[in-house]
Order: C-alpha cells, then structure tokens, then sequence
C-alpha cells in the first residue's frame, strides 16, 4: 500500500510543490488549510478509512495551531509528525519536540530531504503498527511509587483511579527505567534500550522524551523525587517497582 501522507499548511505555494513531489514519489496525498480540517481527514481515517502514515503539519496556522494540534494527536494516535517551521522559531521546535512531533523541517522545505526524512519516519510508523508475531501473555500490573502501570494497555493509573495514556516511547523509557531502578543510566544507555520511533539518535530527544514522561507522572522538573537528572552522567529512577 502507497503510503499516506497528509499535508496541513496555509500557504498553497508550499502545499502544492510538497504535494507534487510526494506524489511524483509515489506517496498518497491529502491536503489541508488549517488544523481543523486536517482533523476531519484524520477522523475520516479512523472511521474505517486508510490511515496516515504521516502529518507534514505547519507550526503556524490559522485557528489552532500546528503545536495544539501535535499535543492533541499524540494522546490518541501514533501517525509520524513532521512539523514545517520558520528559521527564526526555535522555542517553537522545541516546544514541537516536546509535545510529540518526530522530527521538523525548516521553510522554504528542501523536497528531497524531506522526502528522506519521510521515508524513515514512515517505516518506523509501520513497523511499530505491525502486530505482534503471537498473542502475548498478560502482563501484570506494575505499581511503583504512588501509580500503577498498566502495561497491555500502556496507561498509568492513579491514586484515584484516573488514567494517563503512554505513548509509545514513553511507555518504552518508563519500562527501561523500572527494569533499573536504582541504577544511573546514560543517554547512550536508554537509547540502546529504546526500540521507537519517537527519537531521533542524539542527546536532546533523549532529554525531550525524559521531560515528556516526567509531566505524566507530575513529577517536578524543578525538583524531581522519579527521574532525577544525574549531571554528567545521565537519569536516575528512585522508585522500586512491584507487581500489583
């Protein structure tokens, strides 16, 4: 199946030469103006259509914006996330980063690099959809400090019975860090033990996905009692697991 890629940005210059290109690759493409039609194609997917592979998603778009519109997709949906910004939106990227985006790309978009960096991000989108070889066994559930961790639905659940859903590389480090708990891992170590999507191979999307995992299980960046940043080293977890 060609690969589906959907295209949200206001300007239709930039609409129409990525989407020429894509399609001149042999991509499926769809576009959008604005985040909210973007979303009506999406729910069209999830409704029984082919799913997208891939948001080419522009930061800066009229109504919600690019950064809303990640945060949002990646509660409910794994689609790749490359995010268009302009050279001078550096906050903006991080922001992007932190709030689930893959990768991003800077106006005027290079069409060949971007086609390189879809096509990677699309094999991993794949490949982390492809089922499991056989049915796996249940896993029980891991309770560690005040939440337990429902790992065959990857979601953590509270106190009170409230659940957080994981995505899939923050579900992967929080497992990484319970197999060692009590130990200083370094980034090189995580990324070792990483098996994703969600980074790319450098220290920075370690840190992003470090800080995502810490606003979910609302530990304080600014004094963290989970995941204490060791300098010069790496991450520490404090909380000894067990089975619940």
């Amino acid at each position: 199946m060609a690969p589906r890629v959907l295209i949200v940005d206001d300007d239709p210059l930039i609409r129409e030469l990525l989407q020429s290109y894509l399609v001149g690759e042999g991509y499926e493409v769809a576009c959008a103006s604005t985040a909210e039609q973007a979303e009506a194609s999406l729910a069209d997917a999830e409704q029984g259509g082919p799913p997208f592979d891939l948001v080419l998603l522009d930061i800066r778009l009229p109504g919600k914006d690019g950064l809303t519109l990640t945060r949002e997709l990646r509660v409910r949906s794994e689609v790749g996330i490359i995010l268009i910004t302009g050279r001078n939106d550096d906050i903006d990227r991080i922001v992007g980063l932190e709030c689930g985006a893959d990768d991003y790309v800077i106006k005027p978009p290079n069409p060949r690099e971007l086609v390189s960096r879809a096509k990677n991000l699309i094999r991993r989108v794949r490949h982390a959809r492809a089922p499991a070889p056989a049915a796996p066994v249940r896993q029980p559930l891991k309770r560690f400090a005040h939440w337990r961790l429902d790992a065959d639905r990857r979601r953590l659940v509270d106190r009170d019975g409230s659940e957080t859903p994981l995505t899939h590389g923050e579900f992967q480090l929080l497992s990484v860090f319970l197999r060692n708990s009590g130990h200083t891992l370094s980034r090189d170590q995580l990324m070792d033990q990483i098996r994703n999507r969600e980074w790319l191979p450098n220290d920075r999307s370690i840190d992003v996905l470090v800080g995502r995992l810490r606003r979910k299980l609302r530990d304080d960046p600014a004094e963290p009692e989970l995941i204490i940043t060791i300098h010069g080293a790496g991450y520490l977890f404090t909380a000894a697991p067990s089975d619940a």
